[in-house]
Parts: structure tokens; sequence; C-alpha cells
């Protein structure tokens, strides 16, 4: 996931429909489950230090996309390109600030399950996430003093990638009415390249693509929470998430379903193509984009259970008489400020559930940050920072990111009822 997490994310939360009030969803008898053990194997490999970190155009990353592409060999999956290897150049902003002008040769690694309804296997859900990570650069990295050390990228995003395997296998076993396109996507990291590279170049009418989920750190289950973006795209997706995940039984989880289709990850690629989308996550963790994101920290039970609900929620779309009905949202908010690349550093841990709340709620602070000196705390609502108001993510990152390290600012925030002023001196990540 891209470092400008914060800056991309919505603030308007759409909590899903009552299982009451929805249609059954058709479960097929016999029907799968996500191994955790293979998941635990998958993710193990993939975010191993033999792959430094699968850096777009190294070849940690061309070794982990061949890897793939025999996985995909061995469902049997059909070949929409040579090897299942959709090839480009990765151009990214980034290596042009730091004055790389050359392109890093790449790939997505994509294969086809074909639907069984002749009526509509020439309609399409794509399930994917993107395989490459940081790789020995700190650019992007919360921990820019480890300088080459590996980022191995266990949670962010090996985890999504097992789970998209998983889910292959699983669909394989038996397949829905629509086809079905997996994607390794490359280059998310820089930018999302790998999604708009596929976008622009897919290998079926985009017009045909019915739906896209997307998974993008999904290794990290805590207290059985998970986050759903894009519920508002397309008419009935919350009835449906809701239905699939009340499937689950015992195993349902915690769902917060938000709205927006635009977001830091893949799946906004296709909503800007009109493509209902949702983007299942696990939540930040403070090994997020540092040399610390390892496989031993996995939850690997829990991966498996979000990759049980999106099965019932892919095979529920899949197997619809009619297609989702697209449903169209603002753009997302303009990008104001330098916060490319920005160091300036907070320490606050934003509560991304919590998009209903007017402000910037936060779920902790990391200890012995500024945030923490400040006297911020897990619960409390950011509304003003340095004078500004806070209404959101977007605004919030706003200001954060118009300071310079070692500025002193003043924080105001809501505990409980209470407004209550601190006073904070920034630092540096890394620092």
């Amino acid at each position: 996931m891209p470092d400008n997490i914060l800056r991309r994310v919505t603030a308007c939360a759409l909590v899903a429909t009552t299982a009451a009030c929805a249609t059954p969803v058709p479960t097929p008898r016999g029907t799968p489950h996500a191994d955790s053990a293979t998941i635990r194997a998958d993710v193990a490999f993939l975010a191993s230090d033999a792959l430094e970190g699968r850096g777009t155009g190294t070849p940690g990353n061309d070794t982990a996309a061949a890897w793939i592409a025999r996985r995909y060999g061995q469902l049997r999956l059909s070949q929409p390109f040579p090897g299942y290897l959709q090839k480009f150049d990765a151009r990214s902003a980034q290596d042009a600030h730091l004055g790389a002008t050359g392109s890093r040769a790449t790939q997505n690694v994509v294969g086809i399950l074909r639907g069984t309804d002749p009526a509509v296997r020439d309609q399409y859900v794509v399930v994917g996430a993107h395989f490459d990570h940081l790789g020995r650069s700190s650019e992007s990295s919360m921990d820019p003093g480890a300088a080459n050390a590996i980022r191995n990228g266990a949670d962010d995003n090996a985890s999504g990638t097992a789970t998209v395997l998983e889910l292959a296998r699983m669909l394989a076993a038996n397949p829905p009415r629509r086809s079905v396109i997996f994607v390794a996507f490359s280059g998310e990291e820089l930018g999302l390249l790998g999604s708009r590279w596929f976008v622009e170049n897919a290998p079926v009418p985009l017009t045909n693509v019915v739906a896209m989920l997307n998974f993008d750190m999904v290794g990290r289950l805590r207290d059985d929470k998970l986050i759903v973006y894009g519920t508002a795209t397309a008419t009935g997706l919350p009835a449906l998430l809701e239905t699939a995940n009340a499937a689950g039984g015992e195993a349902r989880l915690k769902v917060t379903g938000i709205g927006d289709g635009f977001g830091p990850s893949d799946h906004s690629s296709f909503y800007g193509k009109d493509i209902p989308v949702l983007h299942f996550f696990t939540d930040l963790h403070d090994d997020y984009h540092r040399a610390t994101d390892d496989s031993d920290k996995l939850n690997a039970e829990g991966t498996a259970r979000v990759a049980d609900l999106a099965h019932r929620v892919t095979r529920a779309i899949a197997n619809r008489p009619a297609r989702l009905e697209f449903v169209r949202s603002a753009g997302p908010p303009a990008m104001t400020g330098n916060r490319q690349g920005s160091q300036t550093y907070l320490g606050s841990i934003p509560d991304m559930a919590a998009g209903d709340v007017p402000g910037l709620r936060l779920t902790g602070v990391r200890a012995g940050s500024p945030a923490d000196l400040g006297g911020l705390k897990a619960g409390d609502v950011i509304v003003e920072f340095a004078g500004a108001p806070v209404k959101d993510l977007y605004t919030y990152t706003d200001a954060l990111y118009a300071h310079q390290p070692g500025d002193t600012v003043k924080v105001v925030v809501m505990r409980g009822e209470v407004r209550v002023p601190l006073t904070v001196t920034l630092g540096k990540r890394g620092g």
C-alpha cells in the first residue's frame, strides 16, 4: 500500500445493512475453505529475504512473478498473456524526483478462470492484489534510518497475494457462472502503476468487467475487525457483503463498510473506469513500510477467514442474475501541499473505520512519538492542527505536511465532550 495512505482514504463510512434485509447467497455443496497453512507458506516465500522485498524491476520481483505464474498454471487458468505475464515498463514520479529518468521492466501476472454459463461467461469479476513492495529502498519507508535493509512486506502485500492465490484455488474447484480474472499487480508502491497499466491494456473489454475485488494488507486481523472500502460503488453491495459475512456463522467478522471507491490501492484504478469495487483491509500497524513487516507476524488464520468471506462475496457477484449497478461518486479530493515524500512525523495512528466522526479519531499513538510526548491519547479526535480545522483525514494530512520536523504546533482534540488544547513538537520519520 503506498505511503500516501492517509491522504487518499475516504472520510465517509457506510455500515452494511442487516442480513435480514438481504437475499441469501447460494453456497455450493462442499464449498472449500481457505487453507491457513498454505497462506502461511505462501507469505513466508514471498516475504523471504531471498526475494529482497520484491521491489518493482528487481530480480526478486521477477522471481515472485514467475512463481505466481506457475501457481496459475497448476490451476489450469487460461493465459491472456504469454506465460501469464503482462509485461510493461514502469515509470514513476518517485524515480523521476530522485533523478532516475529510465523505466523499470516489470510485469503483472494475469490468469482467467472461465465461467460455466455461456450467457454470461464473457462478463468478468477481477480479483487482484499487488505483489511488489519496497525492496531495499528507504524511499516511502517509515524507517529511513534502516537504510538499505530488506523490507519484506509480509502484510504489504504478500498477504493479499496469498489471498488471491487461495481464492483462485477455491473458485477453480467449482467455477461460477461468470469468468474471474486473477491479477497480481506490480508497481503499486510506485503509484498504482500495474493496475493503471492493466485497465489501459486489459485482455477483455472493460465494459465486460462487472466488479473488482482488491486485497491489500489483510494479514493482521485483530479483534475480528475487517474494513471493506467501496460499499457504495454499486447498489446492493452492503446487503450482499453482510449476507456473505453472516453465512460465515461463528467465523463471521466485524465488518465496517466504507463507501468510497477511490483510495490508496489498486481498486482505485478500476473505480476510475466506472467499475464497482471492494477493497479488503485489516488496518495499519506499527510495521507498515518498515523492515519489521515479516512473515512471523502474520495472522494466517485471520487471513483465511478474510479469504473465506471474499470467496462468498466473489461467488455471489459472479453468480448474480444481473450485473451490479454502478454508482458514481465525486472524484478523490484534490491534494494540496507538498505531501509526497514528506518526513514530518507526529506518531498518531488513525482509526480508519471512524469515517463518520468529524475530525480525525485516533486508535492510538506510537510510544515515544511527538504525539505521545505531547499528550495525545487513543480515542482523541483531532479537530484542529496549527490553527487549521481538521474535518477528516484529508485536511489533517494537509495541515501536517504543511510543517517541517522541529516545528512546534498546537493541536486541539476532543476528549469525550471536552475540548483539549495540546502542544507538540513535530519529529522526523526515522529520526
